[in-house]
This record gives C-alpha cells, structure tokens and sequence, in this order.
C-alpha cells in the first residue's frame, strides 16, 4: 500500500499506460530466514498471496488489470538457523550483481550517495526515467535495506542446549551475559552486520531488552562497540500472535540503525492494550525515553550517598534451622528452654502474605547449652551433613560453622524490608519497618537505620516508576536488584525541612491505615482490585509530598516522571564521573 501511495504522487498527472513500467517491488526484492520448515513454506505461499492482492489493488487505483501470471519469481526464504547463517548469502549464494540498464529505478528527490551505482551527479534530482541513464555495465552490489524480524521470546531459564550454544557464540565476548535472552542475539548480530551501511533495523521483541540488568550488559556494547542509535520505538504494548502457543506478550519495538538522524519517533501508549499516540523526539534511550544514551549499571553504593542496602541472610541450612508454626509448637513441647532461640522469620512470601515462619538463631548459643538441648543439637548436625554432602566447596566450608546460617546480613536495629520479587500489577511495592528480633532472609532487601522519610521515598509513585524501568523480570514480576536499582535510585536533591517533615507525616499516615486491617495481608491490601480507599487515598497524599521534593509542577503521566528521573540521574552521574576524573589528575601529579 505504501507503494502504491508513492506511485500516486510521482505519477498524478501523468497518464500510466502500463503498470508494469512504474512498479518497483517485486516479491523476489524479499529475503527471510525461518527455523521451521513449513513456516518457511507457508511465508513463501503468503508472499505470493500479497503480490496478488496489491496487483488487484494497483489494477483498482488505474483502472487497468495488472497481473504476474504465470508466476515467475518468489520470496527467498531459507529454512535454517538466522543466527548461524551468513546473511549476505541469503542473495543467490553471495551477493547479486546487477547493471544500471537492468535496474527499473525512480529516484525521487534523494542525494546520489543513496544510488552510488547509477552515475549521477551529487545533486538532489527529481524523477529520471531509467532510459536516459547510461548504458554503462556497472556492477551494483546489492545489500539489503531494510531488516526486520521476530525474533523468539525465550528468557535465560527457557533456552535450550542449541539456543544458548547459539547465544553462546553471538555474546562470547560480552560481560555478564550469561543473563541475557535469546533475543538479544539479532540485535548483536544485525548491530555488526550493518556496520559502516546504510541498513535499518527493526524488531519486535520482549521488552526485556529495555528493562533491568538486560539493557546494561546488550545496549553497552551495541551503543559504545557497534555505535547504535534509535530512530523509532514503540513502548511496551500487549501484543497477541499467531503462533502454535499463542499467547499474549508484552512487546516493544525498535527501529535502529548506525548513524544517527536529527529526529526519531517514539509511539507511546497510556495503556498497553491502547492505541499508540506518536512523539517526534531528540534522542530515544535504551530505555526508550526520550533522553541521554545513559545506562544504569551495577554500583556498589548508592550514586546519591543514600543509605546502605543488602540482601537478607541466606539460611543454606537443608530447611533444618526453619520451622512453620506447627513445627515450632512440636519443637518446643518437646524442648521448651529452646524459646528463645527461635526468631520470626522473614521471607518476601510471608511478608506479602501475612504468614508466620520461624528459624533457630544461634549466633549467641554457649556451647554447654548446645549439648544441653538435644533437640537443637539434632537440627545443628542435620545442618552440618547437609552442608558436608554439597557439591559446592563453598557450602562444604560452612559445615564447620552448622549452628549460623551460610551467610548472615541481619541488621543490629530496626529496618526496612522490600520483597526482592514482586507482582507487577500492584501500583507500589509493599515495603515494611521491622525490628532486629525479625530475621529476614535472602528473598528480602533490608535498609538498616531506615526512617519515615526512607520509607516514604521507596514506596512512592516516583520509585515504582524508576523499578519499572530499570528492574529485571522474574516471569512477569518485578526483580528488585539492590546495586541497578536501590543504588542508582536518584533521591531528590536539597529538599528542605518542610519538605522532609511532609514526606514523613504523609508516610506514617500509610502505615496507618494499613493497621486498620490487621487480618488483611499485604498482597490483599495492595491487589488493585481490594485495595482499601483510605489506603489509597493515603498513598495519593505521599505521592504528592514525594513529588514536591523533586519540583513543583505536576507530573502528568510516567513518562514524564521517568524522563524527569533519568535527567536526575545524569545530573549525579556526570558529578560522579568529574569526580573521579579529579582524583586521577591528583594521582597523575603525585
């Protein structure tokens, strides 16, 4: 159709006598790859399908029966491996050489380095019939413009042996990408393909690939190795397709090549099963915002000296220090001195769902009251088998120590606990203050010497925005990582007193009102669906505090909250990064 449009323009007051003498795309200008045999066939019928209708709809626009009977030509689909298959000999084997007295080409007000072969002057030009441009027998190597793909949706834990050989040698050479999806192998591959080309590049593909670790470790080396830049994309949207296990798909789209145009494209949608509205931007970011070509990679301490973070302590017991309510009250009829030792217990699922977990906690246990209760002493010697029989010489060291637990991070005071995993359907991640009598284990991320104004911060609308776009996934849920997203977070800056007192009186009134239902877990109180109107209404009143330290007009939808976030970002970036520069000079006068 957009041909046809095309032909409509050039040709409008011009009478077209034979059709066949103004068409430019023939099905044998298409080239595909497909893993599946009888898709690959299939592709080649549909191609044909589509010639025959856009003939009928020319033949309709000029009034003049236009057919390519008996069909002579067809789409080049391969049936192979796209990703071990050298594309430049999708075309006859190698390349194709053509003559400019063979080329039926209409050039249409475009510079003659875009037609290197037809020998016209560097000017911008209008249409030139194909008959006054010399016969002179040039070889033209044809490449491809334009590639476009599908590529499959298979996240890390999904692949099989030949998939992850196949990432394998497409990412050998790239850091930490062990992580990485199967998808993220085309964009390696068409990135090199192109370079030092014209060719454009365009794929659907999860939107994986711009969120979390991912967009790191691929879009690293596709913007400071290959020189990408982002012509067009479309954000996140719900995308259901027409494969065997059909099912619908959160998907994003991006237009890429190596050279970079004066204005991109960016299609947003307020919902994912909206319509697209489009934006005529600057720069389109990994991330696909419109900003810097910024990347949010691992720190080890937070970019705006926030409060330390880490994960909670990992039992690596075999299940023996752990116990659930029934197995406690057994425990301790038969060993009743053993109380107080055992610990509330703390993982991301019992936090969320209000269940009662309980471990032994022995940091402090003497060693004559070790042999004296006999019962902790069985699980302390389970502890130390199980460790002894691993596999791992890591685990196999801690059996000298089977009363602690593999790795202890448990804070001395009071803290916050965030579920490292959680849906990605709750307008905010629960987050709650706990004491150190709490042990909270691996699942958990834990702030010590947290206060109302940390807790107001991390469980705003502002923070729920910079996870979405910077933690990973587990499944469909948020994957909170301590060092991507905790420590990359960009608090707001120079906030006043006023400002600070508002953020904790409006937090505490969140805490509030979720002890008005002491019955309800967090997973109720904060499914979109039973979220109780004094809870949120609650929230709605930290939000906007939160939003006040960061400025004062109002941020009308998420894309300007994570536009305004990555600029933020930027800001203490580049400070770190002068920063640094500062202390080599010094280093170098020394």
């Amino acid at each position: 159709m957009l041909e046809i449009e095309i032909l409509q323009q050039l040709y409008k007051n011009e009478q077209v006598t034979n059709i066949e003498n103004i068409i430019w795309i023939n099905i044998e200008q298409f080239y595909g790859i497909e893993i599946d045999e009888w898709a690959a066939r299939i592709a080649e019928l549909a191609m044909w399908l589509i010639d025959h209708q856009m003939n009928m709809k020319i033949s309709e626009k000029y009034g003049k029966y236009f057919s390519r009977i008996p069909l002579k030509k067809t789409a080049n689909i391969i049936h192979g491996n796209s990703l071990q298959l050298n594309w430049d000999d999708l075309i006859h084997g190698s390349y194709k050489y053509y003559t400019t007295d063979e080329l039926n080409v209409n050039i249409i007000a475009e510079p003659e380095t875009h037609y290197k072969t037809l020998n016209v002057k560097a000017k911008k030009i209008n249409i030139i019939d194909k008959d006054k441009f010399q016969k002179k027998q040039t070889k033209h190597k044809v490449k491809f413009d334009y590639i476009l793909g599908n590529p499959p949706f298979i996240g890390k834990y999904l692949q099989n042996k030949q998939q992850k050989e196949d990432l394998k040698q497409i990412t050998s050479n790239i850091k930490g990408a062990g992580v990485l999806d199967y998808v993220t192998a085309w964009y390696l591959k068409a990135a090199n393909y192109i370079q030092n080309t014209k060719i454009k590049v365009a794929f659907v593909s999860t939107n994986s690939v711009a969120q979390g670790e991912q967009v790191g470790i691929l879009w690293n080396e596709l913007l400071n190795k290959y020189k990408i830049k982002i012509h067009f994309a479309h954000r996140t949207f719900s995308w259901d397709n027409e494969a065997k296990l059909n099912a619908a798909v959160h998907v994003v789209i991006i237009g890429f090549a190596n050279f970079n145009i004066k204005n991109k494209l960016l299609f947003d949608y307020e919902d994912i099963k909206a319509n697209a509205h489009k934006t005529i931007v600057k720069n389109i970011n990994p991330y696909l915002i419109e900003a810097d070509d910024l990347l949010v990679l691992k720190q080890r301490k937070s970019i705006c000296n926030a409060k330390s973070i880490s994960f909670g302590s990992m039992p690596n017991d075999g299940g023996h220090l752990l116990m659930t309510d029934d197995e406690k009250n057994i425990f301790l009829e038969k060993e009743p001195e053993a109380e107080k030792f055992i610990k509330p217990l703390l993982s991301a699922k019992e936090f969320l769902n209000n269940k009662n977990r309980w471990c032994l906690w022995l940091t402090d246990i003497l060693p004559t009251e070790l042999i004296k209760l006999k019962e902790i002493s069985k699980r302390v010697k389970l502890v130390k088998t199980h460790r002894e029989k691993s596999k791992r010489a890591i685990t196999q060291k801690l059996a000298q120590f089977p009363t602690l637990f593999g790795e202890i991070r448990q804070p001395k005071n009071d803290y916050i606990l965030i579920p490292l995993t959680s849906s990605e359907n709750r307008k905010y991640i629960p987050i709650g203050f706990f004491s150190s009598n709490y042990v909270s284990n691996n699942t958990c991320s834990l702030i010590s010497n947290a206060d109302l104004y940390d807790f107001g911060m991390l469980t705003s609308e502002m923070h729920i925005t910079w996870i979405k776009y910077t933690a990973g996934r587990l499944e469909s849920c948020f994957r909170y990582s301590n060092e991507i997203v905790y420590n990359n977070y960009p608090f707001p800056k120079n906030i006043t007193n006023k400002q600070k007192e508002r953020v904790e009186k409006t937090a505490q009134k969140v805490l509030d009102a979720r002890a008005k239902f002491p019955e309800s877990s967090l997973a109720d109180l904060y499914n979109p669906i039973s979220m109780p109107p004094i809870l949120t209404k609650a929230h709605n009143q930290l939000d906007k505090a939160v939003d006040l330290c960061h400025r004062k007009q109002k941020f009308v939808n998420e894309r300007v909250r994570i536009e305004f976030l990555f600029n933020l970002f930027s800001q203490y970036m580049t400070s770190i990064l002068a920063e640094m520069e500062k202390k080599k000079i010094k280093i170098k006068k020394k």
